[in-house]
């Protein structure tokens, strides 16, 4: 190996993946693994500078870094679309536009050798393109880093990088999230436990990492954390897997011994973490494997955070869709995983279903049954917990969500009626599902969709969009009001931008609701919300507990059965010496008197 001496610029396109996501608040496997392969290779810390592309947006100055490095390396690439509040992923011209600025040799790699389209959108074609970089890693970009900088910049061959590697390069890659412009506080790093699916869907590129997945062992995750809190961090998600069920087992069938060390170690690791959520969890195991997967289930709601969601890859209730596209669950079975997850994850912390709770309700007697809040289904009063004053209303530990591809071989009219059928069947059974996510598809060379195209997409887009509406107005915001009734307190929401008079801000977590807030806030700052209202895909609020004696009328008027009158009066009689004495309308879940002093 020739001494490294270069300076190198990595700039983050972000990724969107089918199980690998890198938009802001996130932060994906890709940068991080780079950085580690390059100071294995020799690079120093010192030598390495990282930017985000939003950075270089807001910023021209940090275009002096592309233009001087010695060595460019880009990162990024959509295989599925999506709509993002944190940041914009690059545009195609705006990679070539780092290639054309960089003086050095430069290297692009991550999702982006799948393909690229016109833009990042839905319903598009896509064709592989070199985007004017001097090298393309058509394996993985951190062996490519690895392999330029070892062989004295004469090239590498495209190989894909092993566990050992990956392990290594993690843990000396961690020192790069610091460089991340959401760092410390508002920025998740999305953490790989296997990479590879045994099925094979026909849209999905996941599967060209390997048919049969290849998993990271619990110890090495746990290392990897460890060295990203020493960093600063303390918000994760396991993202990077097809399915986390099928954790540290044979590829298909549940393993909850291995799930139990991976998220105890974490928790063991990282005492004071913010956030422990996931992503994807295949209905079918749960369906094929229902007991071992209930174990699974049980463990990952004992230790994650709450608002955790399960994406379920059910794409479509068609099935003639599911046929022709090699879809590997039904709507009926889809249906059953998603009363199993429900059972055994959809409980509050202290509320019914809570292992921890202990209370229970008074003054039932015989059969009288109340509804769950955790699946909106009967259980008994007599062993029903109440919710206390000292333990708010929270999210569920861990809901379902469902994806829906439109744009497959075989679509027709009749598929959107299966899937609003389906939906339907859900709601109309109690149960909850946290998101829908409804997209049309992107064809990428080297899956079956690659001969179609976004044809049928594109053809049946009109009557996509009309569906899209009818499920987001029937189906998103009453399951919305069922997930997160008023009252329903969202810890540490950070607040992001103003719109109308309104701030808008997230909480860190997989698929976070939008929250809207009366009147301008300080940006950058995070603040506990009551919800008080729902769109089809976000809510409104008011900052937790809301001191009647010093909150505006706005945000008065924001809580249930407080009209402008109300708030009027509850304004002119300040202060106020309890809740109760300031209005009719029940608000204990919302509302606080402050002291006399903090009054108009």
């Amino acid at each position: 190996m020739t001494d490294p001496d270069l300076d190198v610029t990595i700039v983050d396109g972000y990724v969107d993946e089918p199980a690998h996501f890198g938009v802001p608040p996130y932060v994906s496997t890709y940068p991080r693994y780079v950085a580690g392969a390059l100071v294995d290779a020799g690079v120093p810390r010192d030598r390495i500078t990282y930017h985000t592309i939003d950075a270089l947006r807001e910023e021209r100055d940090r275009w002096r870094d592309v233009e001087a490095a010695d060595l460019l390396v880009y990162v990024g690439g959509m295989t599925v679309p999506g709509k993002y509040v944190g940041g914009t992923p690059a545009e195609p011209d705006e990679v070539r536009e780092l290639a054309w600025t960089a003086t050095g040799t430069t290297l692009v790699g991550g999702p982006v050798r799948f393909g690229v389209g016109e833009e990042n959108a839905g319903a598009q074609d896509t064709e592989r393109d070199d985007l004017d970089f001097d090298f393309v890693a058509k394996g993985d970009v951190e062996a490519a880093a690895y392999d330029l900088v070892h062989g004295g910049m004469e090239g590498f061959g495209d190989r894909m990088r092993d566990n050992e590697e990956v392990d290594r390069w993690a843990r000396k890659g961690a020192f790069v999230i610091e460089q991340h412009p959401n760092h410390p506080d508002y920025l998740i790093c999305e953490m790989e436990t296997s990479r590879g699916c045994p099925y094979r869907c026909s849209f999905c590129t996941e599967p060209l990492y390997g048919a049969d997945p290849t998993f990271r062992t619990p110890e090495h995750v746990v290392t990897e954390v460890e060295a990203l809190a020493a960093h600063g961090a303390r918000h994760f998600r396991l993202g990077r897997q097809a399915d986390i069920l099928a954790y540290g087992g044979d590829g298909e069938a549940p393993n909850p011994d291995a799930l139990r060390d991976l998220y105890g170690g974490i928790r063991e690791a990282v005492p004071d973490l913010g956030t422990l959520h996931l992503d994807n969890m295949n209905p079918i195991t749960i369906v094929e494997w229902p007991e071992a997967s209930r174990e699974a289930i049980r463990i990952i709601a004992e230790h994650n955070t709450p608002g955790d969601t399960a994406a379920f890859g059910l794409e479509s209730a068609d099935p003639v869709v599911q046929e022709r596209n090699n879809l590997n669950v039904t709507a009926e079975e889809c249906l059953e995983a998603v009363r199993i997850v429900n059972e055994e994850a959809g409980w509050r912390p202290g509320g019914p279903g809570d292992p921890d709770a202990g209370t229970t309700a008074t003054g039932a007697s015989g059969s009288e049954t109340v509804p769950s809040p955790a699946t909106g289904r009967s259980t008994d009063a007599r062993t029903a917990p109440t919710w206390g004053e000292d333990a708010p209303r929270r999210l569920p530990k861990l809901l379902p969500g469902i994806n829906l591809v439109h744009g497959l071989e075989g679509e027709r009219e009749e598929t959107y009626e299966h899937n609003r059928q389906f939906l339907q069947r859900v709601y109309d059974e109690g149960l909850l599902l946290r998101r829908v996510n409804i997209r049309q598809v992107m064809a990428f060379a080297g899956t079956e969709m690659s001969d179609t195209g976004a044809d049928i997409a594109k053809d049946h887009r009109r009557e996509f969009k009309r569906y899209k509406r009818e499920i987001r107005e029937t189906i998103d915001n009453p399951m919305l009001q069922r997930v997160a009734p008023p009252g329903t307190v969202l810890e540490d929401v950070h607040l992001e931008y103003h719109q109308d008079g309104t701030t808008f801000g997230r909480q860190l977590g997989t698929y976070p609701l939008l929250v809207g807030l009366p009147g301008e806030r300080e940006l950058g700052r995070t603040v506990d919300v009551a919800v008080t209202d729902h769109g089809y895909r976000s809510v409104t609020g008011v900052p937790h507990p809301l001191d009647l004696n010093a909150a505006s009328m706005d945000e008065l008027t924001a809580l249930p059965g407080v009209g402008r009158s109300t708030a009027g009066n509850i304004v002119a009689g300040r202060p106020h010496a309890s809740v109760g004495e300031a209005a009719d309308a029940d608000l204990a879940a919302f509302a606080t008197v402050g002291s006399p002093e903090g009054a108009d």
